[in-house]
């Protein structure tokens, strides 16, 4: 199993995961007031089948709650991950259509 490593890029408004260093994905988002509104997943294709998106996903959604901001899943991939888990109840919002 790989090294792995979250870390909020906020110069880029995204989430990072590595994988024994190297860069293996990352989650968007933007911000609007309280609301952290998750726009995009992507997991590079070299790295997909060893669970990233989900220790990305989870940390990243850790990060935002402990921070006492709302969780918006506007990226399909959020938003499947939010639908088996609910650790995050009371703070997600469902996104503006």
């Amino acid at each position: 199993m790989a090294e792995t490593k979250v870390v909020h890029n906020r110069e880029q408004l995204r989430y990072e995961v590595y994988a024994d260093g190297k860069l293996a994905g990352f989650s968007q988002y933007h911000r609007t007031g309280d609301r952290v509104v998750f726009t995009h997943t992507q997991i590079d294709q070299a790295f997909s089948g060893q669970g990233l998106g989900k220790v990305l996903a989870g940390e990243a959604l850790d990060d935002v709650v402990a921070n006492g901001k709302v969780i918006v899943p506007a990226c399909p991939f959020i938003a499947g991950y939010l639908e088996k888990t609910d650790k995050y109840a009371g703070h997600v919002e469902a996104p503006s259509r």
